[in-house]
This record gives C-alpha cells, sequence and structure tokens, in this order.
C-alpha cells in the first residue's frame, strides 16, 4: 500500500542540549495524588533530563510530533519522542522510519515475507513496505514526553 501523504505525523527534530548545565529540582519523595505533598522539603535533589532519558546520548534525539496517527499509542500532536538510532528495531517495536522521503512514526510488525507500519488510530491504514519503497528505519522511540 502506498503511503498515503495525510496518514504521516510530521515531525520536527530536537538535538538534545547536554551542555546547559541547569538540571531541574527533582523530587525524590512520592507524589500523593490525593493530598498536598510537602514537596519543598526535598527540593535539594536536582535532576537533568538528558541524563535520565538517554542512555546513548551521541544517538539520541528529540522528535516533536504533529499528526494523530498513534493516538492509541499515547503519542499525540506535539507530543515530544525521545529517540534513540543506536537500538535495533524487532516486531513490536514503535519507530521512526523514513519511507519514500518521509518521516513517519509507527509501529512496526514484521511478517514472514513481508513487513508493515502500524498507525495506533483506527482511522489510519497500515503502511505495507516493499521492496519498492526507498525505506530506513530512522531510530526507536524510547520514551513520549507530554503536556497534560
Amino acid at each position: 500500500m502506498p503511503l498515503d501523504k495525510g496518514d504521516k505525523p510530521k515531525i520536527t527534530f530536537l538535538l538534545p542540549d547536554y551542555d546547559n548545565g541547569k538540571p531541574q529540582p527533582f523530587i525524590t519523595a512520592g507524589i500523593s495524588a490525593g493530598f498536598a505533598s510537602p514537596a519543598q522539603d526535598f527540593m535539594e535533589v536536582r535532576i537533568d533530563l538528558n541524563q535520565v532519558l538517554t542512555d546513548n546520548k551521541l544517538t539520541t534525539f528529540y522528535i516533536r510530533v504533529s499528526g494523530n496517527s498513534m493516538t492509541d499509542a499515547g503519542i499525540d500532536n506535539d507530543d515530544i519522542l525521545v529517540v534513540d538510532r543506536s537500538l535495533e528495531p524487532h516486531d513490536g517495536k514503535i519507530a521512526i522510519y523514513l519511507i519514500d522521503g518521509d518521516f513517519t512514526v509507527k509501529r512496526l510488525k514484521v511478517e514472514k515475507d513481508c513487513m508493515y507500519l502500524i498507525p495506533e488510530n483506527k482511522n489510519y491504514q497500515p503502511i505495507k513496505v516493499t521492496e519498492d519503497n526507498q525505506f530506513v528505519i530512522w531510530g526507536i522511540v524510547t520514551y513520549v514526553i507530554k503536556k497534560i
């Protein structure tokens, strides 16, 4: 099945900034969802999200998603994905693909003689990857950062 141009989310590539040297306060105590927490008592611990979200900083990128083809997988419009290019793709993994010159994020489904890029939204169709496609598995999604 050819790639439907309306089926692909647009993505924006972002490089992690490891040199900003400004880690954010990190609350190590459990946060109660029902009652106020004395979180200020634990503000001395700092966290750098680049350190927490990346295992391989030379191969990790942040990507902003535009589109809703992966909404049932918890990936929505404007979410930021953490993508590691050093990880090996395999069946069931969500990854960034370059297919016929366009980037897209989908779940990989590998069958005996073919491969599919599966959207996680019933309003979108799977993309069958054939030998006629120019196709690269660009990187594996490891985290989703979203605004709530």
